[in-house]
């Protein structure tokens, strides 16, 4: 891949060929990850645990949202379309259309739990849920 040199592509790591912050359209899933998610009134939702990426496109599918529990235990994951959320320069964090009570209403798994592997079609589950009557869509 090479260096950003002179591409303006962000800061470099130590090996020096791998932008790894931002630029003003570009972010890295490292920074993603741990944003905090809020509803549309401003109230604290959880944050993003990991970010879903298809293989073949490249592009972000999925936000998966930590939310629940207490100091990590009873933690449970929400995929979320990435279609959903949007960057709040306000509040620092993205914002999705949901409320606490339809978020927790989403299809989810548990964090030591592997969903894919209990439920081959998770992607049509949480696709559905989100295209559905009652949810707004962003």
């Amino acid at each position: 891949m090479g260096s950003t040199g002179s591409q303006g592509m962000g800061v470099a790591d130590q090996g020096g060929d791998v932008a790894r912050r931002e630029t003003s359209s570009l972010i890295s899933s490292d920074k993603v990850e741990g944003t905090s998610v809020y509803d549309p009134s401003g109230n604290s939702l959880g944050s993003v645990h990991s970010v879903m990426i298809g293989k073949t496109d490249g592009r972000v599918a999925y936000a998966v949202l930590s939310f629940g529990g207490f100091l990590g235990i009873g933690t449970d994951h929400y995929p979320i379309p990435w279609s959903e959320l949007r960057y709040d320069t306000g509040q620092d964090g993205y914002v999705v259309g949901l409320t606490k009570e339809q978020l927790q209403g989403a299809p989810h798994y548990a964090t030591d739990r592997d969903w894919s592997t209990r439920n081959a079609d998770w992607t049509g589950d949480v696709d559905r849920y989100y295209r559905g009557p009652g949810v707004p869509m962003a």
